[in-house]
């Protein structure tokens, strides 16, 4: 029996480079695409063959699926920096979109057994709460807005080419390997990166705004898991935790696992959504809910990984298209 190829975009990242090396455990040869512009080579498993290249190279994506005839695609690659997306339109089309569309292109042509796809709770916009499946999206963010886009996408190539697809919307994941450099996205990144530059920890808006914050494993294993089981196919899943912190409930439980004194500032208010969490009970259905990870023990675990790596220098964006109402500390 021939081994499975698996591709895996965005796999040098935070959450692609778990699925790839849960993809590895399940056997697969695995093929890492990513530019380095978000992720670290040394965060790709063992064992992973490494491509350095963008989904927006066209040609690069066409040569990578004639030499490794994927059986799998799973899509992580994105600049997912949900806020800073007003500002970066163009750069945000560009990549989340039509980069996904080179993938999906190949992928039809190819005929892979399933293209998985990362979404985003971003595609339900404000107001929908608990957010499910079964809702119409309202992305009122342009990551949002290409996040749905791709879905529905994949949604046509499906009905018109038989393409089958798996579709996740993760939301505020955490864990080992995050980029704690990045100031625009990763409020549990920032603030541990913060506190071990000695900074306070910048909240926008009061610190009452409620997220459910996902550890990394009870995402990826369940995406990296989803091609062996037919009841995925062609399906939409929201997958994260349960239960909803504020951010200043937040800022005790990191403060406790860096062994820091709460140190905040606070900024305005960012024209985001206030509360977001969504509904799992499609996704407990079908993947299970044993070994969820509390907010208490992934941080533990995501700080005792950060002291090991200790701080990393922010990184700013260099290619700001609207620089109008950006957010203080941008």
């Amino acid at each position: 029996m021939s081994k499975i190829n698996s591709l895996v975009t965005g796999g040098a990242g935070f959450i692609g480079s778990h699925v790839a090396r849960h993809c590895l455990a399940l056997g697969h040869n695995v093929i890492v695409l990513d530019d380095l512009s978000g992720g670290f080579e040394d965060h790709i498993p063992a064992g992973a063959v490494f491509v350095k290249g963008s989904v927006t190279d066209h040609q690069l994506i066409s040569e990578l699926f004639a030499k490794y005839k994927f059986d799998y695609v799973y899509h992580l690659a994105a600049y997912a920096a949900e806020g800073l997306s007003h500002f970066i339109r163009r750069f945000n089309y560009e990549t989340n979109l039509i980069g996904s569309i080179n993938l999906i292109n190949e992928a039809v042509k190819a005929e892979v057994k399933c293209f998985v796809f990362t979404s985003s709770i971003a595609v339900y916009g404000p107001g929908q709460l608990p957010m499910t499946e079964d809702m119409t999206p309202i992305p009122e963010d342009p990551y949002g807005v290409s996040k749905y886009a791709v879905e529905l996408d994949l949604k046509a190539a499906h009905h018109m080419f038989g393409l089958n697809y798996v579709i996740f919307r993760p939301h505020n994941v955490y864990g080992e390997n995050q980029n704690i450099g990045d100031k625009y996205r990763n409020v549990i990144g920032i603030f541990m990166n913060q506190i071990m530059q000695g900074k306070p920890m910048t909240i926008f808006g009061d610190g009452e705004q409620t997220r459910a914050f996902s550890y990394i494993d009870d995402v990826a294993i369940p995406i990296a898991n989803c091609v062996n089981n037919p009841k995925t196919y062609n399906e939409v899943f929201n997958i994260g935790a349960d239960k909803p912190y504020t951010i200043n409930e937040l800022v005790g439980v990191v403060c406790k696992h860096l062994n820091a004194q709460p140190n905040t500032k606070y900024l305005q208010a960012r024209k985001e959504v206030v509360h977001a969490y969504s509904d799992h009970a499609k996704a407990h259905r079908i993947f299970g809910t044993n070994g969820a990870v509390s907010l208490d023990e992934g941080i533990k675990k995501m700080a005792s990984w950060a002291k090991v790596v200790g701080a990393r220098k922010s990184q700013e964006f260099n290619n700001v298209e609207i620089r109008k109402n950006m957010p203080e500390g941008w």
